[in-house]
């Protein structure tokens, strides 16, 4: 049995490490996933590759917070994605999900900003590459 050549390279090209993992992305963003892939690895060493469904528990895992009491990324994000939010103090939050806000993880530096300001928010502390990337899955794929 012959093997076609086209399904050979794309094999190897997917393959190939971090190919796929900034699925969807623009340049700048699958630049920066690859940056936090790069950094996981090196913060951990059994780091195999970014997952959604760890992503999705950090999205939804409540965390206990003195002054609002229990508190997810759901809490403003609300659990579909594809819907508007509101902060705590009310401001409406356009929809998370790439699918139904096409601004969304398009600019590192906005993603960058809000994950760090979200992370400190929600656990008292910035998230580590292996979180960041995991999250970023779980809202890529929304």
């Amino acid at each position: 049995m012959r093997i076609p050549s086209l399904f050979v390279a794309v094999c190897l090209v997917a393959a190939t490490p971090g190919f796929g993992l900034a699925a969807g992305f623009n340049p700048e963003m699958t630049k920066y996933v690859q940056g936090l892939e790069t950094q996981a690895k090196k913060q951990e060493s059994s780091f195999k590759g970014f997952d959604a469904a760890r992503g999705k528990k950090l999205f939804f895992d409540a965390q206990p917070n003195a002054k609002s009491g229990p508190l997810s990324c759901a809490t403003c994000h609300t659990s579909d994605l594809k819907k508007s939010g509101k902060t705590l103090v009310g401001k409406v939050i356009p929809p998370l999900a790439p699918s139904a806000n096409k601004s969304r993880l398009t600019n590192v530096k906005e993603t960058e900003k809000w994950l760090l300001r979200n992370f400190k928010q929600v656990y008292g502390r910035e998230g580590t590459a292996r979180e960041k990337g995991d999250v970023l899955m779980f809202i890529n794929a929304q």
